[in-house]
């Protein structure tokens, strides 16, 4: 069963506004637009950067608003998209992602390194140990402070195989095999990406990893996680590129069934199915779980329903605006946010759900700041 603990009822200074009107100057936003980044958070301080980026690294202290967000020491590793950061006690650790090792080669790939940042020294540094599968797009908590558990992830080896057959390729000369690369692979049936469909378990104090088990549904990257004590709640996400899904999960960690699949997100008003969203915002604000944005392709579902594995063919990729709220067991769509965003950071305050960057409809990084709060009846967006 569902069961968030006590929130905290702390007032947001300035104005609750809906989604029609919004405070000005409220949050302080990013100095740089973010997206497909990473973010964590150590106490009061938040943590932003990588992804578009680049190897900027941000902080903003809750308690020192006013000062914005500090530029602290770059990530010391490859610029990387899609990585994976978890904090335990004053260490962030960055896992996985996707770029190039060195500047100058052919094609990215799956990094399977990882890297801790010191919040006290302001210092990173390349632990000696690698990931055993590959986490782009994976999402990761630590249950207990002790240990970072991972789900889903890109397969390396496919995917590199993947970039570096389609980066040999010109395709303004060589636009028929460069398509049957794309066809080939956008064309495999979701268990052929052979993604990490287990969780597992990372010790940063003994370099050690663990499986603890097979996930009963189908793996899937991009999904939101929103942290529930010792356990995670992992909504939506893809199951294949191109292909969401609307299924949403708890994971209860160290239980003997540790599965219970929740409610799917409903279906948004004005459409006949719920596609799923990758890279949607999500987090707590009084005792409600609040899921907002993400992109995803419409008419997916409704191609894959008919045997197009190559399901997002011809469609163009959808920001979505809509915002939904999980409370006493049950999903409501609510007033929609300013605009279509995904792929940025979130994070669960006193105040509510902070969300910060993203990517919007015209793909372009976003360094807006924003501040959910569910009032009961409505999320209030304050900027």
């Amino acid at each position: 069963m569902l069961k968030f603990g006590p929130s905290f009822m702390t007032m947001v200074m300035g104005f609750t506004l809906s989604s029609a009107a919004y405070a000005v100057d409220e949050w302080p936003d990013l100095p740089v637009g973010v997206k497909n980044g990473v973010s964590a958070q150590v106490g009061s301080q938040l943590y932003v950067g990588l992804g578009s980026a680049g190897q900027q690294w941000y902080r903003l202290d809750l308690n020192q608003k006013s000062k914005g967000w500090q530029a602290v020491s770059p990530f010391s590793g490859p610029s990387r998209d899609g990585a994976t950061a978890t904090a335990i006690g004053k260490n962030i650790y960055v896992f996985g992602g996707s770029g190039k090792a060195k500047a100058q080669d052919k094609s990215p790939i799956i990094f399977d390194t990882i890297y801790r940042y010191q919040v006290d020294l302001d210092k990173w540094e390349e632990m000696d140990a690698h990931t055993p599968v590959g986490l782009l797009g994976a999402s990761s908590y630590s249950p207990n402070g002790e240990e970072i558990l991972f789900f889903g992830g890109y397969n390396k080896t496919y995917f590199d195989q993947y970039l570096a057959s389609i980066t040999a390729v010109d395709k303004e000369t060589q636009p028929e095999k460069w398509q049957s690369i794309v066809d080939g692979y956008m064309g495999m049936k979701p268990a052929d990406y052979k993604w990490n469909n287990f969780v597992i378990s990372f010790e940063p104090h003994t370099g050690f990893w663990r499986s603890l088990g097979e996930v009963p549904y189908s793996a899937n990257c991009g999904a939101a996680l929103v942290q529930n004590n010792k356990n995670a709640v992992i909504i939506s996400g893809e199951i294949k590129p191109g292909l969401r899904t609307a299924e949403v999960k708890e994971y209860q960690f160290d239980t003997q069934s540790p599965w219970i699949k929740l409610n799917e997100l409903p279906v948004p008003k004005g459409f006949t199915l719920q596609e799923g969203v990758a890279g949607s915002f999500a987090g707590m604000s009084h005792d409600a779980m609040i899921v907002m944005g993400g992109a995803n392709f419409h008419g997916a579902q409704q191609a894959f329903a008919k045997g197009k594995m190559f399901a997002h063919a011809g469609l163009s990729k959808s920001y979505n605006p809509e915002m939904y709220v999980y409370q006493d067991k049950q999903w409501l769509q609510v007033n929609d946010f300013i605009s279509g965003l995904a792929y940025g950071s979130s994070f669960t305050t006193s105040d509510g759900v902070l969300i910060a960057g993203g990517e919007n409809s015209d793909g372009q990084a976003s360094n807006k700041v924003y501040l959910l709060n569910w009032n009961g009846k409505t999320v209030d967006i304050i900027d």
